[in-house]
């Protein structure tokens, strides 16, 4: 008699599956992907790609008041993906999180060509 099995923990391939993440990685996954889910961030993270920035080029870049683009880099801050470096008394923002790159990379792919602000 065929047994049924759940569509979750089966393969769609047929072949061995790759062992799933634990659902408290996930959550953690989760909150840092809502925290990126904004057109700023992202186009802060875009910038950042490409080198070190401040606050006010930053919020120049999105057109947002500076105190906003602060709010933005400190969530980002918290969730390990931006670092920030003091030189006289001017701060720069970098990106420490490598894999921004692959994720901003699946944006470009699949909504780069719907229009470039």
């Amino acid at each position: 008699m065929p047994t049924t099995s759940d569509p979750a923990t089966t393969p769609a391939s047929g072949g061995a599956s790759p062992p799933l993440i634990g659902l408290d990685a996930l959550g953690q996954a989760a909150e840092c992907l809502r925290t990126l889910a904004h057109p700023h961030r992202l186009r802060i993270v875009q910038m950042l790609l490409a080198g070190r920035y401040t606050v006010g080029e930053l919020a120049e870049a999105c057109g947002i008041p500076s105190h906003m683009a602060s709010e933005h880099l400190r969530l980002m801050q918290r969730c390990g993906f931006l670092d920030s470096s003091r030189e006289g008394r001017t701060v720069y923002y970098g990106i420490v999180e490598p894999h921004l790159a692959n994720i901003m990379n699946c944006i470009a792919d699949r909504f780069g060509s719907k229009g470039r602000d």
